[in-house]
């Protein structure tokens, strides 16, 4: 304050226009309304995609329906090319979210979005080499389940559509927490740990699904503060994430906007 108040006197204007300058000044390198919604927009159809191709994929298989049956005969599992294809394309698309992170809309999640995704790809290349794609498959679909909801709900708030994003919103929270609490423990540690052999790289692996499984606890935590004391209380709506810092607390937050 006492700067500003230093500043006006040497320009010779008052402090409010000073401080007008200054806001309308940062007001410029904030990301605008259409990048955001491009943004969203391209994140939903690759999640869309991706989620529904991969259930018409998997929907024949008998090992996605009995979750035991993922390991008969592992190590020696053919990889069928169409399952192939589909790992290589995940892998591309969290690869080119690390490569785009400088340039997308950021926000205050943004080490743990890093962490997000390092893990990520991490747990793509890793199950890949070791031929755990069946059990890599499932777990993709597990996390794409939700992701396309919160990019429409995201779409929707940008185009000044509360209700529905709320709406929205309230359906996304339903899946994520279900799919990433309740679905993705009950996969990974129950089947992966009580039927699969231990060797380095399960290790590994279990280190990484660990760490996913931190982040969906703090997000979740996120999701339902949000629906508390935006949606069911009807707060003044803030987006708590700074525009000028990265997103998917992006599960939570972004909707803050709705007022």
């Amino acid at each position: 304050q006492g700067d500003l108040i230093s500043l006006a006197k040497k320009i010779d204007l008052p402090v409010k226009k000073v401080e007008t300058w200054f806001r309308h000044r940062r007001a410029q390198d904030r990301p605008r309304l259409m990048k955001k919604f491009c943004e969203s927009s391209w994140r939903f159809t690759f999640y869309f995609t991706s989620f529904f191709s991969g259930l018409a994929l998997l929907y024949d298989k008998s090992w996605f329906w009995d979750h035991t049956v993922t390991w008969l005969k592992y190590p020696k599992q053919p990889l069928p090319p169409t399952l192939g294809w589909f790992y290589l394309l995940e892998l591309s698309f969290y690869c080119s979210l690390v490569a785009t992170l400088p340039f997308d809309v950021k926000r205050k999640d943004f080490k743990e979005q890093i962490i997000h995704h390092i893990a990520t790809i991490t747990l793509i290349f890793v199950s890949y080499c070791a031929n755990l794609v069946r059990f890599g498959v499932i777990v993709m679909l597990i996390h794409d389940a939700s992701d396309y909801i919160l990019e429409l709900a995201k779409m929707l708030l940008y185009m000044k559509k509360k209700r529905v994003c709320e709406a929205t919103f309230m359906v996304f929270a339903g899946v994520f927490i279900i799919s990433r609490l309740v679905v993705f423990p009950l996969i990974t540690y129950y089947y992966f740990m009580t039927k699969f052999q231990f060797f380095l790289v399960s290790c590994l692996i279990n280190v990484f699904l660990m760490i996913l499984q931190l982040l969906h606890i703090f997000w979740s935590y996120l999701i339902i503060q949000m629906i508390f004391t935006v949606i069911l209380h009807g707060a003044k709506r803030k987006d708590a994430r700074s525009d000028t810092e990265e997103s998917d607390r992006s599960e939570a937050e972004d909707l803050a906007k709705s007022k």
